[in-house]
C-alpha cells in the first residue's frame, strides 16, 4: 500500500468535515489578555463533548466502518481521552466498543468512559501500562475480527483531528506566524499542521514534547520511529514511548523544529490559563502554552496559536501543579541556609531578610550538631530573586539553592526529639501577609530555641504553620504558653499540639 502524501491527508481532512460535525460542533478560539505587542490565541478543545479533541479522530474513523464492521463492534486501547472519543462514537453510531485501559488508569477516567458510552462500551483493565493494554486490544482485534481504532497512527484519525485547524481558519482570526503543537503519538500535530500550512504557508510549526517524552523528535532525527526506554507520565495525554509510523512520516515534513518543556513549565502554563481564562487544563493541554512562555520574548510582535487539547485531569494532580507552577515560571526557588544551632539564630536569619521577600515555604528540624540547615522557599519575580541572592551574599549569609532536590521536594524534615528538654509545639493560624509570622516570632521566641518549623503557602487568606519551641527552664516555658495560648497576639488562632499527637510528630 503506498505511503499517503500530504495531499492525501489534506483531502481526507476536507472529507472529514462532513462526518465530524454529526457528532459535535466547533470549539471556540480565544485570545489571551497580554501585553500590547503579544497576540496569543488558544483553541479551546477542553470545551468539546469529552473535554478533549480526541472525539474528532475517533468518530471520523468509525464513521468509515462498514455495516458489518459496526455490527461486530470495535476495540481500542487508551489511558483516557481516546477511550472517551471511541465511547462517544460507539454510542452515536449504534455499535459497541471494548476499551482496554491500564489498571493504573484513574477511576475518574474510567467512569467518564462508562458515562459517555453507556451500554455501548465495556471497559477492561489490563496491565500497568498503555503498551500492555494496547497489546491485548490488538490481540482481541485479530482474533475476533473487530476493527482496532488506533489513537493516532491512522490517516482517518489524523484527518479528524485536523478539523480543529479548519475551525481556526474559518474563525477569521488568522493568520498566524507560529503555532505550538503538543505531540504524543503525533496524530493531532500531523492533521493540524497539514491544514494550517495549506492556508498559512509561512507559519512556523513548533512541535512540543515533554523532556522525557520526546519520541517524535527522536523518530524524525532517526528517519523512523524509535522506542524510548522511559517515558514520564505527568503529561499523560502525550506519554507515548514510540511515535507512529504514519505520524512521524508527516511530522518530518510538517514540523519545522521541536522544543521540550519540563513538568514545572507546564504547571506554570496551567497557572497562567487559570489566571487568564479561569481554565484548568490537563497537563498535556497546557504544553503548547508552556512552550510559548519559554520563548515569550522571541514571540513578541508575532501572532501565536496554541491548542488547549484537553481538560480531563485527575483532581489529585492539582496539589503538585500548584506547588511547582512557581518553579516553572522561575518565580519560586528554595534555599538551604547554614546557621548556628542556638536560641534566636533562626529569628536572626529572618530579620536579615529583605522586607520584599515573600516566604512561601519553611522546612526546619533540630538535629545534633552545632549548625542548623533550614530550608526556605521564596516567591518573587526573577529579577527580584537575583537581587535577593546578591543581598544575601552582601550580608554574609551562607546559602545554597536547593530547588528540586529530593529532600526538599518531598519535604523530608529531619528532626531528633531526643535533643529536646521542655518542648512546646503549637499550630498557628496567622494573617497571610508579609511580616506577620516574623512579628509573632519577634515577640515570643527570644527565650526559646525553634526546633521545628513546618509551613507551606496554600493560597488562603491565612497561613498555617506548625512550630516547635524548646526552653531552658520551666518558668520560661509556662510564660510562653500563657502569652501565646491565652494572651492577645496578632495570630488568628493558636493551638497546642497534644502529647499524643506530639509523639506521632517526633
Amino acid at each position: 500500500m503506498p505511503i499517503p502524501t500530504l495531499d492525501d491527508l489534506f483531502n481526507e481532512t476536507l472529507a472529514a468535515r462532513q462526518r465530524v460535525y454529526e457528532a459535535a460542533g466547533a470549539t471556540p478560539l480565544e485570545a489571551l489578555d497580554l501585553d500590547a505587542d503579544e497576540a496569543v490565541y488558544v483553541k479551546r478543545e477542553d470545551l468539546s463533548p469529552i473535554h478533549a479533541y480526541k472525539w474528532r479522530g475517533a468518530y471520523n474513523r468509525m464513521k468509515l466502518l462498514s455495516p458489518q464492521e459496526l455490527e461486530r463492534g470495535v476495540v481500542c486501547a487508551s489511558a483516557g481521552n481516546h477511550a472517551q472519543g471511541v465511547a462517544l462514537a460507539a454510542r452515536k453510531l449504534g455499535t459497541t466498543a471494548t476499551i482496554f485501559m491500564p489498571r493504573s488508569t484513574p477511576m475518574m477516567k474510567q467512569n467518564a468512559v462508562r458515562s459517555i458510552g453507556g451500554r455501548s462500551v465495556v471497559v477492561k483493565l489490563v496491565g500497568d501500562s498503555y503498551d500492555a493494554a494496547s497489546e491485548e486490544a490488538k490481540r482481541v482485534s485479530r482474533e475476533a475480527s473487530r476493527a482496532y481504532i488506533h489513537p493516532y497512527d491512522d490517516l482517518a484519525v489524523m484527518a479528524g483531528q485536523g478539523t480543529l485547524a479548519d475551525e481556526v481558519v474559518m474563525s477569521g482570526q488568522g493568520g498566524f506566524d507560529r503555532v505550538y503543537l503538543q505531540i504524543g503519538g503525533g496524530g493531532m500535530a500531523a492533521g493540524v499542521a497539514c491544514w494550517l500550512k495549506r492556508y498559512y504557508p509561512e507559519i512556523e510549526v513548533v512541535g512540543v514534547e515533554g523532556v522525557e517524552q520526546a519520541s517524535m523528535a527522536a523518530a524524525v532525527a532517526n528517519g523512523g520511529p524509535v522506542t524510548l526506554d522511559y517515558v514520564d507520565v505527568f503529561c499523560d495525554g502525550t506519554a507515548v514511548k514510540r511515535a507512529g509510523d504514519l505520524t512521524s512520516h508527516f511530522c518530518a515534513q510538517l514540523v519545522d523544529r521541536f522544543i521540550t518543556v519540563t513538568n514545572e513549565e507546564v504547571c506554570a502554563a496551567i497557572q497562567l490559563l487559570w489566571e487568564q481564562r479561569r481554565v484548568i487544563p490537563e497537563p498535556a493541554g497546557a504544553m503548547g502554552l508552556a512552550a510559548w512562555m519559554k520563548e515569550r520574548q522571541a514571540c513578541r510582535g508575532k501572532r501565536v496559536l496554541t491548542i488547549v487539547c484537553g481538560g480531563n485531569m485527575d483532581f489529585g494532580q492539582l496539589a503538585w501543579i500548584v506547588r511547582h507552577a512557581g518553579i516553572g515560571s522561575a518565580h519560586r526557588k528554595y534555599y538551604r541556609f547554614t546557621i548556628e544551632e542556638r536560641p534566636g539564630s533562626l529569628l536572626d536569619l529572618l530579620e536579615r531578610f529583605p522586607d520584599a521577600v515573600n516566604i512561601i515555604e519553611f522546612q526546619h528540624g533540630m538535629v545534633a550538631g552545632k549548625q542548623a540547615t533550614p530550608v526556605i522557599g521564596i516567591d518573587a519575580m526573577p529579577e527580584e530573586i537575583s537581587v535577593f541572592e546578591k543581598d544575601l551574599r552582601t550580608l554574609g549569609i551562607a546559602f545554597e539553592e536547593v530547588t528540586g532536590q529530593e529532600d526538599v521536594e518531598f519535604r523530608m524534615i529531619q528532626f531528633d526529639p531526643r535533643l529536646l528538654e521542655r518542648p512546646v509545639f503549637i499550630r498557628i493560624e496567622f494573617p497571610e501577609r508579609a511580616g506577620a509570622l516574623k512579628e509573632f516570632l519577634q515577640g515570643h521566641s527570644r527565650e526559646a530555641s525553634i526546633v521545628y518549623f513546618n509551613y507551606s503557602y496554600t493560597g488562603e487568606r491565612v497561613g498555617r504553620v506548625l512550630i516547635g519551641f524548646d526552653f531552658a527552664d520551666e518558668e520560661k516555658r509556662q510564660a510562653f504558653r500563657t502569652a501565646v495560648l491565652e494572651g492577645e497576639t496578632s495570630l488568628r488562632h493558636a493551638k497546642e499540639v497534644s502529647p499524643q499527637a506530639l509523639r506521632r510528630i517526633v
